[in-house]
């Protein structure tokens, strides 16, 4: 398919394996979107690049998506009094910029090293975000088990800022804190640009909401939703115009999605805060691997490196199996909590 980028993009065939595969891959994202508010995409992402779908498509697919979902999980979180609408807002608003930017730089290197190129560029990037978040946040998760304590606005970074009057400030109503406008800025264009270039705005998002601002993980994790849909309808209509969103994969993951959306933003309510950390570390450095298994197929298109087909052959199967693992443990922890605090609630006799 031609796009004003001049680029073709083949968008993938489908069948009923893709067509299961993409609803499941959907619901999973759902899932993990609604418990730790990230939108996502970085199990959706790579999901979809395993079954083929070039990186720019998934990337805008995957926006195209987000705002419908990322709507419906705000709502619902809301009800539970965890989001800061006028935070996701504002945010929101400079985080468009930063998408901007992204999908500016997306379609440079589309333009000059072609498709495989761009995938390279995409799962480089995950690696390097996946490693560089899950690690600080599972490290993080580790310390709250340990004593018991929510971390939020206790960070000496956070709180160090909120002591600096530069005005405009502004009140974060559902964290009970006040900040400069200013702080928010840098976070929220990092948010849009990795958001842009490979889905992922909430990597940034919600560690920066919970380190920098200083917000508590269960109102970071709620808000970026907020912030999500924003990036996410503005981006859809640049990426759009570009010809680079496929509405059948959008379609059938938002079916999934906005099913497993719901029970992730239940079990928010049922689980303790470090585990959300656990949950979204875990998958993170997972799908790192699977990204980092799938490098060398692109690098030996673009002929930086020689291997022969075999060998990437096996190396492609085994990035799409450990992709299959992430999902399938994801979903597990999740559903696993929910579960078990649901039958000690009632155990209890307070349900």
């Amino acid at each position: 398919m031609h796009g004003p980028i001049g680029e073709v993009i083949q968008f993938i065939d489908l069948n009923a394996y893709t067509i299961i595969f993409l609803f499941l891959v959907g619901f999973i994202g759902g899932l993990v979107s609604g418990f730790i508010g990230s939108g996502g995409a970085f199990v959706l992402t790579p999901g979809m690049m395993s079954l083929g779908v070039p990186g720019t498509v998934a990337v805008a697919s995957n926006m195209c998506h987000k705002f419908p979902k990322a709507l419906v999980g705000a709502i619902k979180r809301y009800k539970y009094g965890q989001v800061d609408i006028k935070l996701g807002l504002i945010m929101g608003v400079f985080a468009e910029i930063g998408v901007q930017a992204g999908i500016m730089i997306q379609k440079h290197i589309l333009d000059t090293w072609g498709q495989a190129g761009s995938n390279l560029y995409v799962s480089v990037i995950f690696v390097l975000v996946l490693v560089t978040v899950g690690s600080f946040v599972m490290r993080d998760a580790m310390r709250m088990k340990r004593s018991q304590t929510e971390t939020g606005s206790g960070t000496g970074l956070a709180k160090r800022l909120q002591q600096i009057e530069l005005w405009p400030m502004i009140h974060v109503k559902a964290a009970n804190l006040r900040i400069s406008l200013w702080f928010l800025v840098p976070v929220a264009l990092a948010t849009g640009m990795l958001a842009a270039t490979i889905a992922v705005g909430g990597f940034i998002g919600v560690p920066g909401l919970m380190y920098i601002i200083g917000v508590t993980s269960i109102v970071a994790s709620a808000t970026e939703l907020v912030i999500a849909f924003v990036m996410g309808l503005g981006g859809t209509l640049i990426w759009a115009y570009y010809g680079m969103v496929d509405i059948r994969l959008v379609m059938i993951i938002l079916a999934g999605s906005l099913f497993g959306v719901q029970l992730g933003a239940i079990g928010t309510t049922y689980v303790k805060d470090y585990m959300i950390k656990y949950v979204m570390a875990m998958i993170m450095l997972i799908v790192a691997v699977s990204r980092f298994l799938a490098l060398p197929k692109y690098l030996n298109e673009l002929h930086l490196i020689a291997v022969n087909d075999a060998m990437v052959g096996v190396m492609t199967k085994m990035s799409f199996g450990i992709m299959c693992l992430a999902l399938l443990i994801g979903a597990s922890i999740i559903l696993a909590s929910l579960f078990k605090a649901r039958r000690l609630e009632k155990a209890a006799g307070l349900v």
